[in-house]
């Protein structure tokens, strides 16, 4: 039997203000339980209603975007890690990751870098042009939530990709707000 050092794994997670982390496949059901505990600790913390809003929003955001994804590809589960911590300046930063096919991190990761080199007033701009374009182009994914969840950071997002020997990805996405 292999034993696991919680106490280590605690002061790991502590030391990188981590608050909340779930590693597993990724019901709906769960995704609410994992919402509800989030949000009892927003509401436990000393932090303005919108910014509770926010981050409980780039959670749900990014949760759901993973399990439409699995059910898009038809993979066995929607196996997924799911971090919620907050850094020395006091943000929190949700971050989520998934295993993607190579083609659609890179896609993905483009996506992110053009998002987070536009400022506020041009993710606007974005927003708006997003909001009137056909949904048939939103249909890929990664479109107006994607935008939202930049618009809402108080930095740039930020995209990780690691290919796997398999031939998978590992897909990351980090929002501060």
């Amino acid at each position: 039997m292999h034993s696991i050092d919680l106490f280590a794994l605690q002061q790991r997670y502590t030391e990188q203000g981590i608050l909340l982390c779930f590693n597993g496949p990724l019901s709906s059901s769960l995704i609410e339980e994992i919402g509800k505990a989030l949000r009892n600790h927003m509401e436990s913390q000393a932090i303005t209603p919108s910014s509770a809003m926010d981050v409980f929003g780039v959670y749900i955001e990014l949760t759901q975007n993973i399990r439409h994804y699995f059910q898009t590809h038809a993979w066995p589960e929607a196996v997924a890690t799911v971090v919620i911590a907050r850094d020395e300046a006091g943000h929190y930063l949700v971050s989520a990751g998934n295993r993607v096919q190579i083609a659609d991190g890179r896609a993905l990761l483009e996506r992110v870098a053009a998002l987070a080199a536009l400022d506020k007033a041009a993710l606007r701009a974005k927003y708006k042009e997003q909001m009137r374009a056909p949904r048939a182009d939103a249909a890929s994914g990664a479109g107006l939530g994607l935008i939202d969840m930049a618009r809402k950071a108080s930095a740039p997002i930020q995209g990780q990709l690691q290919e796997l020997a398999d031939g998978s990805a590992f897909f990351s996405l980090t929002v501060a707000i």
